[in-house]
């Protein structure tokens, strides 16, 4: 089903808009949560969270991209209910992964308000818009859906070493593009 059709099912408020979802997008939307929370029961209990979400702000949202819509909704889930879970103990491959951003992106610590925030965010799109499509996707997958160095590996047929190397000389080149634009790291 096309997402437009699931939209208007959701403007209906018809109970098939969840089924819909679900089989369009629930495989993913786990997969994301999996790879933040690593507990499959928590997972679940995120997508079906993030679908009462959807089903909750549809309307009056009107999304643009449902896809981008219920993954950032799950992966906000994802994130909320891991700092609940690891509020004393660490999830070691997200956290690593945090901590690699953090490492280039000292800023964050310093955004003090939603316009920089905004910014923020918009430098980033303009700096992964000049990568190539494997060093974005290696990046994406990495930082947004918390895949782990050896799963990207698998996925592109190379060493772990190999994404090691290329995250890192990414992160280096974030750092200069943020600077080159002037904003403050």
């Amino acid at each position: 089903m096309e997402e437009i059709q699931i939209i208007q099912l959701f403007n209906e408020r018809s109970e098939k808009a969840i089924s819909e979802l679900s089989k369009e997008y629930g495989v993913l939307c786990k997969n994301i949560a999996d790879n933040i929370l690593k507990n499959k029961q928590d997972s679940e209990e995120c997508v079906n969270d993030a679908f009462l979400g959807v089903w909750n702000t549809i309307p009056p949202q009107k999304p643009t991209s449902l896809k981008a819509y219920v993954l950032k909704i799950v992966r906000n889930q994802a994130i909320k209910k891991y700092h609940s879970n690891t509020a004393i103990k660490r999830n070691s491959q997200y956290d690593l992964a945090l901590d690699e951003l953090y490492e280039t992106l000292s800023c964050f610590n310093n955004v003090e308000n939603e316009a920089d925030s905004l910014e923020l965010t918009r430098l980033i799109n303009s700096f992964l818009e000049t990568l190539s499509k494997n060093d974005r996707i290696m990046f994406v997958k990495r930082y947004w859906f918390a895949m782990s160095i050896t799963e990207i590996a698998e996925e592109f047929n190379v060493k772990n070493h190999y994404i090691s190397v290329k995250l890192s000389r990414i992160r280096e080149s974030l750092k200069k593009y943020l600077k080159r634009e002037g904003f403050d790291l």
